[in-house]
């Protein structure tokens, strides 16, 4: 099969219905992945983008359309006719389906559901059933199932048969007649073993499960931890209802990346802002809050300053080193919540590790604090005088554990108040450090150099 330069795919298509040739088209987008075409089309206008996805097979067009960005996708059904989308969705992935619906004007929505046959209607209630955030909301109930009665031969004629509707075949659950989940085998061990053979025999018993109203941080835990491509999903009375696929579970993990990483960069986002489509007031939305927040915050900085305006005024050259201690104290502080931040996520830290984690930063950061230290009074020895240059190192030193101690300790109390440790953002940390930067700074200043601040400060 010939492979389309995703480069120059967006090109050839758009001259390509320029011409009004459909039938290249239709070859161009069959002859790449689906998420290439799907790439592709999204640098087409909407009309084009619409033109070109309806002269593929539907199944194919399923298959593209399923790669779109969720917002695109309810443009895209908004232009169809109702026959149309009830031919799209029904060859959509159950979960998928579910996702796309959920997103849909009520009426439209309610249209779409009563079209679908009554099992395909009770499986989009089912999923949407389940809280968002929940295992329940991202699995899908395209398995392969298999009795363990059955014989090997037995059991590849089945799963042969039930393929194409199944999500994934690589792994087959055999269940007993209430749909309890005895036991799991691979495709490969299923080709390997002589025909004759009875599942329950050979099957894995007691594998590892999810369920349904699991957060879905617990699937990517999980799944790092075994490297299984698909894990089992059970419901309240330990009934096999789903199963979640790798790709769902990584959309999962790269969400969660994204929100962490918006909130660490203060913006508030949740990661389901597009930024490519995003408006202007959307991105308002996102950034102006914390900002504001972090206006009030810093009028403490301010207060400081101001409370040791006679200080200020007697060694003035402590106004040269303030830019590079606060920033100093920031950095501290932001690479130790990032650090922290990452490793509660992924698991590598616990709540009751925070005690210990609390000695090895202080004296990682004592050790930076002094090396950081040296190096400013040398540059405070030859900026001013001796006394300047023993006040900026020994603010370094402090200020650089105190903005490590405060980005260490600042996301497990937001853990213990069950908030998301990444609101622990950078620029919160950075303001906190500022502040306590400058009354650090300006309280070693006032007490060390006391004998040259006037007597009425």
């Amino acid at each position: 099969m010939r492979k389309v330069k995703s480069k120059s795919l967006p090109h050839r298509l758009r001259a390509m219905l320029n011409q009004q040739k459909p039938g290249e088209v239709k070859k161009a987008l069959e002859h790449v992945h689906p998420s290439e075409a799907a790439e592709a089309l999204m640098q087409l206008p909407r009309y084009q983008l619409m033109s070109a996805l309806t002269q593929v097979a539907i199944r194919d067009q399923a298959e593209i359309f399923s790669f779109l960005p969720l917002e695109v996708q309810v443009e895209v059904i908004s232009e169809l006719t109702q026959r149309d989308v009830v031919r799209l969705v029904t060859h959509l992935s159950h979960d998928e389906r579910a996702d796309l619906v959920a997103e849909l004007p009520d009426a439209l929505k309610e249209a779409i559901i009563h079209k679908l046959d009554l099992r395909e209607q009770e499986d989009i209630r089912k999923l949407e059933a389940y809280e968002e955030g929940e295992i329940g909301a991202i699995m899908t109930s395209d398995f392969a199932a298999l009795d363990p009665n059955l014989t090997v031969e037995q059991a590849i004629d089945s799963l042969r048969r039930r393929a194409a509707d199944s999500e994934t075949i690589y792994y087959a659950y055999v269940l007993d007649p209430n749909r309890h989940l005895l036991g799991v085998i691979t495709l490969k061990r299923l080709i390997t073993t002589p025909s004759d053979r009875r599942i329950a025999d050979i099957m894995t018993r007691d594998p590892i499960v999810l369920h349904t109203r699991d957060p879905q941080e617990e699937a990517v835990r999980v799944l790092q931890r075994t490297d299984l491509i698909a894990l089992p999903v059970l419901d309240r009375e330990d009934r096999m209802v789903g199963i979640v696929t790798y790709d769902d579970i990584q959309d999962v993990a790269e969400e969660e990346s994204t929100e962490d990483f918006h909130r660490m960069g203060g913006t508030g986002g949740d990661g389901t802002v597009n930024l490519s489509l995003a408006n202007p007031f959307q991105l308002i939305r996102m950034r102006l809050p914390w900002l504001m927040v972090l206006v009030f915050v810093n009028l403490f900085s301010g207060a400081g300053i101001a409370f040791y305006e006679a200080t200020i005024e007697a060694v003035v050259a402590l106004v040269f080193f303030l830019p590079l201690l606060i920033a100093s104290g920031g950095n501290a502080g932001s690479q130790s919540a990032t650090l922290m931040v990452r490793a509660i996520a992924i698991g590598d830290v616990q709540p009751r590790d925070w005690f210990r984690l609390l000695r090895r930063e202080f004296l990682t950061s004592l050790i930076m604090g002094v090396m950081m230290g040296v190096l400013i009074a040398a540059i405070g020895v030859f900026r001013a005088d001796q006394g300047v240059a023993v006040v900026v190192a020994a603010t370094m030193i402090s200020i650089v554990m105190v903005g490590s101690l405060i980005g260490m300790l600042l996301p497990f109390i937001l853990n213990r108040l069950k908030m998301d440790p990444a609101t622990a953002s950078a620029p919160l940390v950075t303001s906190l450090c500022d502040i306590a930067g400058v009354l650090i700074y300006f309280a070693i200043a006032t007490a060390y150099l006391s004998e040259r601040i006037p007597a009425a400060a």
